[in-house]
């Protein structure tokens, strides 16, 4: 059996269907297992299903970039709030009940200083978020639970 720990809330969720095209901002979205966002440019890739950034991290990269960045800038599909965002591959979080693993790290995007201004994307590194695939089925909506999820094999005692 796996268990979950405290987490967050799902604060922003956004989608593109296009390269090149703004992100919108939505209030939720269909996620749909082994495929992603439903409307997302990503949808139907292998692994980029989701990619998830914190609130608190975009704060931290506003005051060092010296002004605001939008979530919807920034190009990632869920913006979290009062979460620690997993970044090591194979780790586990729950959005609303459906499992999400960790694939990699996302970097920042090279257009962030063409898109936001000189010194975005310098900003954003190491603080860019998380790019998941979806190894469940089910909506997402803003004000959702987000959780860490144990897996059942981390949680065996040896005997």
């Amino acid at each position: 059996m796996s268990t979950t720990h405290a987490g967050g809330e799902v604060r922003a969720i956004y989608l593109s269907p296009a390269r090149n095209i703004p992100m919108k901002s939505v209030h939720s979205v269909q996620a749909e297992e082994g495929k992603g966002l439903v409307g997302d440019r990503y949808h139907g890739t292998r692994h980029r299903h989701v990619s998830v950034q914190s609130f608190e991290d975009l704060t931290e990269a506003a005051a060092m970039f010296e002004a605001p960045i939008g979530h919807d800038l920034t190009r990632r599909n869920i913006t979290v709030t009062g979460f620690d965002i997993p970044t090591s591959p194979g780790e586990r979080i729950r959005i609303n009940g459906v499992l999400l693993e960790v694939v990699r790290i996302a970097a920042p995007c090279k257009l962030l200083d063409d898109d936001i201004g000189a010194g975005a994307k310098a900003a954003l590194r190491r603080r860019a978020g998380t790019v998941f695939r979806l190894l469940e089925s089910g909506p997402f909506r803003v004000g959702d639970n987000v959780e860490h999820t144990a897996n059942e094999h981390d949680e065996e005692v040896p005997s």
